[in-house]
């Protein structure tokens, strides 16, 4: 690999790394829209007990999650692995939500597909998450 390209992945795993702290401080923030931006609006999506679901159902998920009053939802992540070949990305992570009142934390392992769209961002276009429980 010449060094211009290993740069290159490089930035671009960066940027996908930035992508998902911007989209953790999004949703952590009840940023309906920015939770939203991170996904592609060719997304499909499998959460374990929620089943597959596009953009639109996805992010109605978020808006109503965002929207409930009474409780406070955070979430962290581990990235393991951030693959990356020219326009597609793969990234191997766990996801760690914690939910107030109640004190109640989950963690989900998944595996996020990223395409570099034609305005320059990295976005979601296939995930799956699963509960290790």
């Amino acid at each position: 690999m010449q060094f211009c390209c290993a740069a290159a992945i490089a930035d671009d795993a960066t940027d996908i790394r930035t992508r998902l702290q911007q989209w953790t401080a999004s949703f952590n923030g009840r940023d309906k829209v920015g939770s939203c931006d991170l996904f592609s609006k060719s997304l499909i999506s499998d959460v374990r007990g929620q089943g597959e679901t596009n953009y639109e159902m996805r992010c109605a998920i978020i808006s109503k999650v965002l929207d409930d009053p009474q409780r406070s939802f955070h979430y962290s992540f581990d990235i393991k692995d951030v693959i990356v070949d020219k326009s597609i990305a793969v990234v191997r992570l766990d996801w760690t939500l914690r939910i107030s009142p109640g004190d109640a934390v989950s963690t989900e392992t998944g595996l996020d597909v990223f395409r570099k769209e034609s305005d320059g961002q990295w976005r979601i276009i296939r995930y799956m998450a699963y509960s290790a429980e």
